[in-house]
């Protein structure tokens, strides 16, 4: 178990966790662990993200890759990109494993 505080309901609830696709991915010159994507959040809402991994994957090996997505943080640049969400992932020896839903879900659906 880990050192980590518990977060009250309400801290939880202001996060925005919704359903996106990333569309288009391409690598970051002189950068080994991040590439940058393009998602979309349905209803004409698409974003830059930074996405880490790319020791592990291809750029296009995300490509159409249903995900979730925390898309009200706080926008941050990394190497010269500005990513205006959060891709949510499993962590298994630094090697992210993607969130995912298992059926076709809209675009921009609420995770609750």
């Amino acid at each position: 178990m880990s050192d980590m505080s518990n977060v009250s309901y309400d801290d939880f609830a202001k996060l925005d966790i919704r359903v996106a696709k990333i569309l288009a991915t391409e690598p970051i010159e002189g950068k080994s662990k991040i590439i940058k994507g393009l998602i979309d959040l349905g209803n004409d809402d698409k974003r830059d993200v930074i996405i880490g991994g790319a020791q592990y994957y291809q750029p296009e090996d995300l490509v159409g890759k249903t995900v979730i997505v925390i898309a009200n943080l706080e926008p941050k640049k990394m190497a010269g990109v500005e990513s205006n969400a959060m891709l949510l992932a499993a962590d298994v020896d630094d090697k992210p494993f993607w969130l995912t839903v298992n059926e076709d879900v809209p675009l921009g659906s609420s995770i609750k």
